[in-house]
């Protein structure tokens, strides 16, 4: 490994990094000098980042890469399992992981913590040799990003406003998926809209609804939502939005273990990987990388 520049990689196409325009590369380069490092800071597009991040790797120790879940989740892709250190500059839309981990986000905190932070380790999830950092997902989630994604394109749209008219299509169609899930213990037949296995446990309750309080348990968790109308679908999402969801009732399934198979008819399907859509062949076989990642974050 090398003392040279630390490598800032920055996917210019991310939410926060895609709104603060041309100037966020000076922006990124003060505000590490303030921290004392000599950056090389690269903007890149997304498509780029995969050989940014593998040449970065091959000659330093710790490398810092800016952007949302989406451009983590290619970073963990990468560096599970390995001695390089990641450090975050959380430049997405919503920061899901990096709002766990509770990164800084204004931009000279993110880059003295980058500096001068000590690495830890942290789980990492995995479904059929593919990683994520959040969640992964099966049903109404990875088609409604599909809607998202096309009607973004086609009309030029932010990305929350194309997921408006995704939501009501995927709706329309409310597709329940047969499944067979097996946590250690036999298989259990389930069919649901929407099964979701994260890296961790996410909280159910109210003022913490979605966020979770560890990164390092060395577990999955699966909610699976209960079969339901389009119309008791959505008043689950409202609940859901206020974090008033009955772990009884609005789920068929919810628990923790360290691996999970799910097997359905199909001999592929489409999958949501921190967001990001992958068709997968069946079954998937789920399971947790227990510290597998050194993520550079705040010590309390």
């Amino acid at each position: 490994m090398t003392n040279s520049a630390l490598p800032v990689l920055i996917n210019r196409e991310a939410g926060a990094a895609a709104a603060a325009g041309f100037g966020l590369s000076q922006s990124v380069t003060t505000a590490f000098a303030k921290a004392g490092a000599q950056v090389d800071v690269q903007m890149l597009a997304a498509s780029e980042m995969d050989e940014a991040i593998k040449r970065a790797a091959a000659s330093h120790r710790r490398i810092v890469v800016a952007g949302g879940d989406g451009t983590i989740a290619s970073a963990a892709q990468l560096l599970t399992n390995t001695k390089v250190e990641l450090a975050l500059l959380p430049l997405g839309t919503l920061n899901h992981f990096a709002r766990d981990l509770q990164m800084p986000t204004i931009l000279d905190a993110a880059a003295e913590l980058a500096v001068n932070g000590m690495a830890s380790p942290v789980d990492v999830g995995e479904v059929n040799g593919r990683r994520f950092i959040n969640n992964a997902s099966v049903g109404l989630y990875p088609s409604m990003v599909k809607d998202r994604d096309r009607i973004r394109h086609e009309h030029h749209v932010p990305k929350w406003l194309a997921s408006i008219p995704a939501c009501w299509a995927v709706l329309a169609r409310l597709p329940h998926h047969r499944m067979r899930i097996d946590t250690g213990h036999g298989e259990a037949p389930i069919v649901s809209p929407l099964l979701l296995v994260g890296n961790n446990r996410y909280s159910l309750q109210s003022g913490s609804m979605g966020s979770r309080d560890s990164l390092d348990a060395g577990l999955l968790s699966i909610y699976a939502v209960s079969r339901t109308t389009r119309l008791g679908l959505l008043w689950f999402g409202v609940r859901a939005a206020l974090g008033r969801v009955s772990q009884t009732q609005d789920f068929e399934l919810v628990g923790d273990c360290e691996a999970v198979t799910v097997r359905l008819s199909h001999p592929k399907i489409e999958i949501a990987l921190d967001g990001e859509v992958q068709r997968l062949s069946l079954p998937l076989k789920f399971c947790v990388r227990p510290g597998a990642l050194k993520v550079v974050r705040p010590s309390f």
